[in-house]
């Protein structure tokens, strides 16, 4: 089967790694990829945004399934329209895919069906904003309600940083936002397959969402990850999928919205049980780059199934092995990020076992540049979080990247807790 994969991150990376193991791809093609991607797949100058383009590509090379890597082009509905043409995609739907696009559907949803979450509120102006964060005190939540690359929540602490947050987001005329209790408690993320159906649960992960070591400074998109997340333990993943997932599967489907894809749940592990953060109807990004090194079979057969509806023939098997990247970020992210800043040693990284994933490079001459905020994600396997974290660490300090930065921490409560236990 040819495969078209649409991406041009860490996780499409990863995606396109693990898919070029398949028995059942003939060739992979990727649009529009990156440098890491191109030693996988065949690179395309294709916009993703142009549906008949995408569309046209598929029928000229005989392509039998489409992966979506980012949200994007879900939430514009481009799965949609590959189904309408019989063209096998991996990913939910426009309608279904509001489950990311926009938070005040998710939160909507789970009030009619019960689903555990934070107690909330949707606003559509400044001044109601305002008066909603008064009525729930600090620390509150505030969500942009639309797609913002994991960088549109604000946990604000005080009034200030609350209104100002709430000033930037209402700063443009017809915006959205959520205010939400803040939930105390770990979080974590869990991964499901669905085709509309059945689940197939698909692994579970923590991340780091602050750009600075022992979590502090703004959010980014994540600066590293490991996966499994051993707090999410087999009771509490089993209620999530039970208190969360199942139910929002079944509201879709009965709403003729059926979600075929992957649903990540980021959850709150209260003392009350597994909360709702939110959805992201895609795989998470750096969360791929640590769950396809421990996936143990052919993705594309799994994939493939949650598009025609025989995900329960499929099964997930997974290496007891930990797996645990670092982010290799540009100088200046989350903000304005240093471009153009050479990148060398990567042979040096991967010589001590790391896998090392491309996730905003590009080619200059015969030069490796930076060309995003997030640039690497090295990733390395390991029998502990601790020992894996000492292999991607041992490839983090082998590449010369002088404008780039890691946190040195990624993993930091998992290997506290193996240090106690033992």
């Amino acid at each position: 089967m040819n495969v078209l994969l649409l991406g041009s991150g860490g996780r499409e990376h990863a995606l396109a790694w693990k898919l070029a193991q398949s028995p059942g791809l003939t060739r992979l093609f990727a649009a529009p990829g990156n440098p890491g991607i191109a030693a996988h797949a065949t690179l395309v100058d294709l916009a993703v945004g142009d549906h008949r383009a995408v569309i046209d590509f598929c029928r000229r090379e005989h392509i039998g399934f489409v992966v979506i890597g980012p949200e994007a082009p879900l939430v514009a509905g481009l799965a949609d329209n590959l189904r309408a043409c019989r063209i096998g995609v991996f990913g939910p739907g426009k309608a279904a895919a509001q489950l990311e696009g926009s938070k005040g559907f998710t939160k909507d949803l789970c009030a009619r069906e019960n689903i555990p979450t934070a107690r909330y509120e949707r606003v559509h102006a400044l001044d109601g904003a305002r008066a909603v964060v008064g009525e729930f005190g600090l620390p509150v939540v505030i969500k942009a309600d639309g797609l913002a690359a994991g960088k549109g929540v604000t946990i604000a602490t005080s009034a200030d940083e609350a209104d100002a947050a709430l000033v930037s987001l209402f700063r443009e005329g017809g915006a959205e936002a959520v205010i939400e209790e803040f939930l105390e408690g770990e979080e974590a993320s869990l991964f499901v397959l669905t085709d509309g159906t059945h689940l197939l649960p698909f692994g579970t992960a923590q991340d780091h969402k602050r750009v600075g070591d022992g979590d502090t400074g703004p959010n980014t998109g994540g600066m590293g990850a490991y996966s499994p997340a051993r707090v999410l333990t087999p009771a509490l993943e089993q209620r999530a999928l039970d208190e969360i997932v199942a139910p929002t599967v079944r509201a879709l489907a009965r709403i003729g919205a059926p979600f075929q894809g992957v649903l990540y749940a980021g959850l709150m592990l209260t003392p009350e049980g597994p909360k709702l953060i939110e959805y992201n109807a895609r795989f998470g990004d750096p969360e791929c780059e640590v769950l396809m090194p421990r996936l143990d079979g052919d993705l594309l057969e799994i994939l493939v199934a949650t598009d025609r509806g025989t995900l329960d023939q499929v099964t997930a098997n997974w290496r007891i092995d930990t797996a645990l990247t670092v982010v290799m970020a540009a100088d200046g992210y989350p903000g304005a990020p240093a471009s153009g800043g050479a990148i060398a040693g990567l042979e040096a990284a991967a010589a001590t076992g790391a896998l090392i994933f491309h996730a905003g490079t590009a080619t200059r001459g015969d030069a490796l540049v930076a060309s995003g905020g997030r640039v690497l994600a090295v990733t390395a396997l390991g029998v502990s979080v601790a020992e894996a974290q000492g292999t991607a660490y041992a490839a983090i300090d082998a590449i010369d990247f002088p404008t780039g930065f890691a946190r040195r921490d990624i993993g930091w409560r998992e290997v506290a807790r193996e240090k106690s236990a033992r």
